[in-house]
């Protein structure tokens, strides 16, 4: 099996989960499938396939695309198995903390993007 996501890659989401994820969470298997859920998600959003159409898309704009996906993914692999205080995190703060920044900046790229005129924004008709 090999990684099918188009919006962010593998590195992309590795850099927002951090080195602490459990690693029998943070599996290719399952990052395909929330790379999936991100993807759906987002064009569901913007009511445009920005998947079959990733290459039409303004380049100046897929950064937003790709760091909502990205931290989608890094928040289930997080909160997969953050319980287990000193096999990865150090405490339960710290995870939290780390997912509570994620969704923060989720919601800002998701008021962005539901702003109207997005198809214009995106460069697309």
């Amino acid at each position: 099996m090999a990684f099918t996501g188009t919006v962010a890659s593998e590195a992309d989401i590795a850099l927002m989960a951090g080195e602490l994820v459990d690693a029998t969470g943070d599996t290719e298997a399952n990052r395909n499938l929330l790379m999936t859920q991100a993807e759906a998600f987002l064009c569901n959003l913007v009511k445009y396939d920005i998947v079959a159409n990733w290459d039409n898309l303004n380049t100046k704009y897929r950064g937003l695309f790709t760091e909502w996906a990205a931290r989608y993914c890094a928040c289930a692999l997080i909160m997969y198995n953050m319980g287990t205080v000193g096999a990865t995190f150090s405490s339960l703060i710290e995870p939290e903390d780390m997912v509570q920044f994620h969704v923060y900046r989720m919601g800002e790229i998701e008021r962005v993007l539901e702003a109207s005129g997005i198809k214009a924004f995106l460069g697309v008709n």
